[in-house]
């Protein structure tokens, strides 16, 4: 069965990847309309997030944003498939990196953490990995249906990338280290952790809700560098990318402060366009279920 809808996905997912720019977001527009009017995808959890994170907007303002982020969130699906048909010169027209000297700078000493959150095009953020020294490295879940698996790790393959399941995150980061192979790691590190495995709870746009602590364990652990890769979308088609550091050597951190300053980091650049965030996944359905002190 995951054979037979690959072979039947491939070849619409191939040819919408070829499509010239005023058809490849004409066919956008009308995914737009189909999700966000008739399909209705995920409407109540996007309502529902916008005014949990943004209670200061007005209602007006929120339906404004929803509406921006279904037009945005048609776009991106459709990019991370144009990422088939991609080369390296035509990202790097794309997805401008303002200042990849600072990563450039920290590898020489040690390998460095990129951590980002779901915004705007997390999917190009790979390309930066073209113009780094070091091998590039995207944490990522493993997709269900194994052919188009295959298909991802292809596709990063391309951009100096090699894809790590999540599960095997630690173990081949020790490895890496212990072989003297320097890395750029990419971590989004915005997701919600299951309950059984929330250790630390902290606000995230002024909800409490458990958060990730893996990225900061490891770059203190193995005395790496974190960035916070911040990125822009300039207009339809078109990102802008701009590291901000946040430890330039793990092992000297505070406890929660490589956590804590990603986190601010996050919510600013939320907040700045909010439209551009993942809205459709549930980060705060566990907001209420905080340890009490």
């Amino acid at each position: 069965m995951q054979l037979l809808v690959f072979l039947l996905a491939y070849p619409v997912l191939r040819l919408i990847s070829i499509l010239p720019k005023p058809l490849f977001y004409g066919f956008s527009d009308i995914a737009f309309i189909l999700i966000f009017y008739l399909i209705r995808y995920r409407r109540k959890v996007v309502q529902n997030n916008l005014q949990l994170a943004l209670p200061e907007l007005s209602e007006e303002e929120r339906k404004r944003v929803e509406k921006k982020f279904y037009r945005h969130l048609c776009d991106l699906f459709l990019e991370m498939v144009k990422t088939m048909d991609l080369s390296k010169t035509e990202v790097a027209k794309r997805y401008e990196i303002k200042n990849i000297e600072l990563v450039q700078s920290l590898e020489k000493e040690r390998s460095v953490l990129v951590l980002c959150t779901h915004y705007a095009n997390w999917e190009w953020n790979t390309s930066i990995n073209n113009v780094v020294s070091s091998k590039g490295f995207a944490i990522y879940q493993k997709v269900g249906n194994k052919y188009f698996d295959q298909l991802i790790r292809k596709i990063r393959a391309k951009w100096n990338t090699e894809p790590i399941e999540q599960k095997n995150t630690v173990k081949r980061m020790y490895e890496n280290e212990r072989n003297g192979i320097r890395g750029v790691y990419g971590i989004v590190s915005d997701q919600s952790p299951m309950m059984s495995k929330a250790q630390y709870w902290s606000p995230f746009m002024g909800i409490t809700v458990p958060i990730f602590v893996g990225a900061e364990s490891l770059a203190k652990k193995l005395d790496l560098a974190t960035v916070f890769l911040k990125v822009s979308k300039v207009k339809r088609g078109y990102y802008q990318a701009e590291f901000i550091p946040i430890n330039d050597k793990g092992s000297t951190a505070e406890k929660h402060e490589i956590t804590e300053k990603f986190l601010r980091l996050a919510e600013q650049q939320i907040r700045e366009k909010p439209e551009y965030y993942l809205w459709t996944h549930r980060r705060w359905k566990h907001k209420d279920k905080a340890p009490k002190d």
